[in-house]
């Protein structure tokens, strides 16, 4: 089969904000990205080049206008990151900052949303981290085993989690946590909360934040 049996035609859509990307991505050329390939896991996060896409308004594209963004489809955030990466830049740190907002838009309070998703759009908050995993459970986050204790007005969570990308560079993270025991409720998929986290708040309360030096930029 040749080449040319193997290639699928595709669509260019989005051709202006594909040009737009483009140029941002053009001042980040590889030399950049190996310096970082060198650094510790606390000094490799490319927050340059984050910063240079928050300031184009590209990690607020799917965010609707009346918080600050772009509101795009979520092709039209498909297309940011493909085309980040199609120029060799790294959609990888930034990219839950487009999407993880999405919890808050569906299910937040329309105080949540009035207060949170503006700063997220222009980035003075990031929210880019999701406490899901943990070290004895991966895919099946059914068996979590961090729980969420109600105390007065709010919550008190024990528990550990791994593989929490980008939380060091993020002022809020989403938690799953288990509010009620798994031999208590019918299905397990009940009992399960989605918590927002403010990170500088939870560090000073006993939340330790540890850096994995792996391959693959987690941290």
């Amino acid at each position: 089969m040749s080449d040319a049996e193997l290639s699928i035609p595709l669509e260019v859509d989005y051709p202006e904000i594909r040009e737009q990307v483009e140029k941002v991505c053009a001042d980040f050329p590889g030399e950049y990205w190996r310096k970082l390939e060198d650094q510790p896991p606390s000094g490799s996060y490319p927050t340059e080049f984050i910063e240079a896409l928050t300031e184009g308004g590209f990690l607020a594209a799917l965010i609707p206008e009346e918080y600050g963004g772009a509101g795009l489809p979520v092709r039209g955030g498909a297309v940011i990151l493909e085309t980040i990466n199609a120029c060799g830049c790294s959609a990888s740190p930034g990219h839950a900052q487009m999407y993880t907002m999405g919890t808050i838009l569906r299910h937040g309070s329309k105080e949540q949303k009035d207060h949170y998703l503006p700063k997220i759009a222009s980035g003075e908050l990031r929210l880019q981290a999701f406490g899901v995993t943990e070290p004895t459970t991966g895919s099946d986050t059914t068996q979590l085993k961090t729980k969420a204790e109600k105390q007065g007005n709010g919550y008190v969570v024990n528990g550990q989690k791994v593989w929490t990308s980008r939380a060091a560079h993020s002022d809020l993270m989403l938690l799953l946590a288990r509010t009620t025991p798994a031999d208590q409720v019918e299905k397990r998929t009940h009992g399960i909360s989605t918590f927002l986290i403010d990170l500088k708040e939870a560090q000073k309360n006993g939340c330790e934040i540890r850096p994995i030096d792996a391959m693959v930029n987690h941290n």
